[in-house]
């Protein structure tokens, strides 16, 4: 479980914030903010807040009042971002070239073809840009992984409790084992339902005909509870008794039969049972929280100054000539 700042820093991972500069006077017009001597830039700034309110979509013009939300959390996700790398960096924690090579590769193969140039494209974001934001984004999760993660610890007694406050949650809801045959034509499902009602066995049929990957098994789905396959399965399978054949059923994979093998009703899994999965929300839990707090202390002990007068004139806008160099 991620703290809420650890989304607002992944997406500027795709973002183009320049790189930390020298402090300069507060007053500065070109300042939004300086945090432990390490400026935020006017027009990086502004120019991050032009692709969140463009993300939003909107043809409308935002009035300052509308607008102000917006800057403040991102100043806020900015202070937080800083303090971390500073901590970071005090401890020597830093993401390896091929730590940043991998999650980008990561990043593009969640992607068409080609479709990933496009959306840094659309973002005005370059490699060099994206790849700098990823180290840092590394950095800050290796941190917490070596810093602040090896002090939470779960004990049993938390344990019981959350498994008594979240019973219901932890329930093991019902079941289906189920088996389907799936043909292109409607025809063809009638002539296989024909030969069901004469006595052929369903798995032997399914072999045959099927055109779905379980085809080999027989048909065979194996259990499953609501949700997890297309809801027009769901609408027929958890309708059928035991042993019975459904009628044809059409979904854009195809033409349908289903038979249900076996059910399991809902029950209440035992401690025991659900104790690793109770274990781990709650060391999630635990972590995140810790990230939060870790987080308040450095921004307790940060030296952060805020240009009102700079931040109040931001518009969103991105002036002419502001464009970000490249690093």
């Amino acid at each position: 479980m991620r703290a809420p700042w650890t989304a607002a820093l992944a997406a500027l991972a795709l973002a183009g914030l320049g790189c930390p500069e020298q402090a300069k006077p507060q007053q500065d017009p070109n300042v939004v903010a300086t945090i432990n001597g390490e400026v935020v830039p006017r027009s990086d700034f502004e120019r991050e807040l032009s692709r969140e309110l463009n993300a939003l979509g909107g043809t409308h013009a935002r009035t300052p009042e509308e607008i102000e939300p917006f800057k403040r959390a991102l100043l806020d996700t900015l202070v937080e971002r800083t303090v971390l790398l500073q901590a970071a960096r005090a401890a020597n924690v830093a993401a390896t070239p091929e730590e940043v090579d991998r999650r980008v590769l990561r990043l593009g193969a969640d992607y068409p073809a080609e479709s990933f140039e496009e959306a840094m494209a659309q973002g005005q974001t370059s490699l060099t840009e994206l790849k700098r934001k990823t180290a840092q984004l590394i950095a800050i999760e290796k941190l917490f992984e070596e810093h602040v993660y090896p002090r939470v610890a779960v004990t049993e007694d938390e344990i019981r409790r959350y498994y008594e406050a979240h019973a219901e949650e932890l329930q093991e809801p019902e079941q289906v084992h189920a088996a389907q045959i799936v043909v292109k034509g409607l025809d063809d499902a009638r002539r296989v339902q024909s030969l069901l009602r004469s006595g052929k066995k369903f798995p032997d049929l399914a072999r045959r005909y099927s055109l779905s990957p379980e085809a080999k098994l027989g048909g065979d789905l194996g259990f499953f509870a609501r949700g997890v396959m297309p809801p027009q399965f769901d609408e027929v399978v958890f309708r059928l008794s035991v042993n019975q054949v459904s009628d044809v059923v059409t979904t854009d994979y195809g033409f349908h039969l289903f038979k249900v093998l076996e059910r399991k009703p809902a029950r209440k899994r035992e401690l025991p049972e659900a104790r690793r999965e109770v274990e781990e929300k709650v060391l999630q839990e635990k972590r995140a929280r810790a990230q939060e707090e870790y987080v308040r202390a450095l921004k307790e002990k940060a030296d952060i100054r805020v240009n009102e007068q700079v931040l109040l004139a931001v518009t969103g806008k991105v002036r002419p000539g502001s464009a970000a160099p490249e690093p």
